[in-house]
């Protein structure tokens, strides 16, 4: 990328434009922020933000090679999880 560009990429995205960045749906955005289940975010006054680069870590958290691949995490749904026994 040029310098011009990375100069002129937002460092936070409101939760649509977060969303849109990962692929979902703006709501279930909202539901991981519940649950605790979805990528870090920050309040900055009334406003959530996400900071790009935890968007990011947060979705490489599922990176699988193939089916079988267990990976290094997991990235839950959004809802509750269940209680670990």
């Amino acid at each position: 990328m040029p310098p011009e560009a990375l100069a002129q990429r937002p460092r936070f995205l409101k939760t649509p434009d977060a969303a849109i960045h990962l692929g979902l749906s703006p709501r279930t955005l909202e539901k991981h922020r519940c649950y605790g289940t979805g990528p870090i975010f920050r309040r900055l006054g009334g406003r959530v933000v996400y900071a790009i680069d935890d968007l990011e870590a947060w979705a490489a958290i599922g990176t699988r090679r193939s089916t079988s691949d267990t990976g290094s995490g997991t990235v839950y749904p959004a809802r509750r999880r269940p209680a670990e026994a």
